[in-house]
């Protein structure tokens, strides 16, 4: 899923606050290229919660927790909107999308590489320029 504006395509990502920082979930249209590592990771493990495949906007959508990266509000250009309305997902998406990226966070601190992004190293910068 992309916003579109004079031509351009913008990524579309879920947003998590957590106190100053916002932590950004990447959501793509590409969901045919990120089944395949689902199903990839299922056969490998039995379960894959790095990425979801979900209906969003009434569309088939990837959201990848594994590119997750933290950053600040100032750093946000525009809310995405549907109806003149800040787009949200359902309720029931939002709590899966939540547990697994806590459950990825935890994995984290416990040193796992779950996250491509050095998570670590971009919150300390956030938190720097926020001093």
């Amino acid at each position: 899923m992309q916003n579109h504006e004079r031509g351009k395509k913008r990524p579309t990502y879920f947003t998590i606050k957590d106190k100053d920082i916002l932590w950004l979930i990447p959501i793509s249209s590409k969901v045919d290229k990120y089944k395949k590592i689902v199903n990839k990771k299922k056969e490998k493990y039995g379960f894959c919660n790095t990425i979801l495949i979900d209906k969003i906007f009434e569309k088939d959508s990837a959201i990848l927790l594994q590119n997750a990266f933290p950053t600040l509000e100032k750093y946000i250009d525009h809310v995405h909107t549907v109806n003149d309305e800040p787009a949200r997902v359902s309720e029931k998406l939002e709590g899966i999308i939540l547990k697994n990226f806590q459950n990825l966070i935890e994995l984290h601190i416990r040193g796992i590489k779950v996250f491509f992004a050095d998570i670590d190293k971009l919150k300390e910068k956030m938190l720097k320029e926020l001093k």
